[in-house]
């Protein structure tokens, strides 16, 4: 069977913006109907401009008829000819996604575990605990959307405290947060029409950030809201921070949007740490999966005779 790749500029970005710029293709059957697509994200952030992540997707009943190796392709080349270094994709654990990336030559980097609080069965009167015993020398301070201006930089400071999150042997690079990534990143869920939380832990004696938690809940209030990231300060850990506001962000959640079903997040194998806070929590693994990590050299040529329009 022929198969047609059409590069999608309608789904291409056509300016970069804080985080990254987006290309598309479209595989269709010589009858013009689809059989699959792919994005390519090519990361524009200061650290990670050697990046792109690829995300490739076929029909069922048209895979081993070439159309994922064509996107594949077109996506590669183009990653290359951007002067990117590695492209990395996720799949789950035992799926046709992650054999496929295992023979184009990506390699495992790290292992993830997902997992999901069910809202109706959490243990709240435990939650409530966790969430009411005083921390001594801190105090919570939660917030939606933007970040107060009188918490503004030292919020920004915290954001070092993901600099050392495990993730295993993915080559994601550093990137260096400011207020101005802060609030964009802010916006950028509110623009979506979602809704940020954030809960953070406060040193006491400078009124500080020590820790953070963050939520972005669906705005239609329905559904599943998904954890975007927990970190606490080398300088504060040890203190049950995480645990103490996780459990805060999770009763604010339940109290403000009463129709939510759950909350998702995912975690490094090799941060037992917070696997060990969300299993005390109630979060129950869904699946595993893998991110995939294929490394490129930037002086192999472009596939050829690959026919793009």
């Amino acid at each position: 069977m022929s198969l047609r790749l059409t590069a999608l500029t309608t789904l291409t970005d056509p300016e970069e913006t804080s985080a990254g710029r987006r290309l598309a293709w479209l595989a269709s059957d010589p009858d013009g109907s689809p059989v699959g697509h792919a994005f390519l994200r090519l990361f524009t952030k200061e650290g990670q401009r050697h990046l792109a992540e690829l995300d490739i997707q076929v029909h069922p009943a048209e895979r081993r008829r070439r159309a994922g190796s064509l996107l594949f392709d077109a996506a590669v080349t183009a990653a290359r000819q951007d002067g990117r270094r590695s492209v990395i994709a996720q799949a789950e654990t035992g799926t046709p996604g992650a054999a496929f990336l295992v023979a184009k030559d990506f390699r495992a980097a790290l292992a993830l575990t997902y997992a999901r609080l069910p809202l109706a069965a959490a243990d709240h009167p435990a939650l409530s605990a966790i969430a009411g015993t005083p921390h001594a020398g801190y105090h919570l301070a939660a917030w939606e959307g933007t970040v107060p201006d009188e918490l503004a930089d030292t919020f920004v400071a915290s954001r070092r405290a993901m600099d050392d999150m495990p993730m295993g042997a993915v080559d994601y690079g550093t990137v260096a947060w400011d207020l101005d990534r802060v609030r964009a990143a802010a916006s950028a869920v509110a623009a979506r029409g979602d809704v940020l939380h954030t809960v953070a832990a406060v040193d006491r004696s400078d009124g500080s950030v020590a820790g953070f938690t963050e939520l972005v809940v669906p705005g239609s209030g329905t559904g599943d809201a998904q954890h975007y990231g927990t970190a606490v300060l080398p300088e504060h850990r040890g203190r049950g921070l995480a645990r103490w506001m996780k459990a805060a962000s999770i009763l604010q959640a339940r109290e403000r949007h009463p129709r939510l079903g759950g909350l998702l997040t995912d975690t490094a194998d090799n941060n037992p740490h917070m696997r060990r806070v969300n299993d005390e929590l109630g979060y129950l693994p869904t699946h595993t999966a893998h991110e995939y990590q294929l490394d490129l050299q930037a002086d192999l040529p472009a596939v050829p005779g690959l026919a793009v329009v």
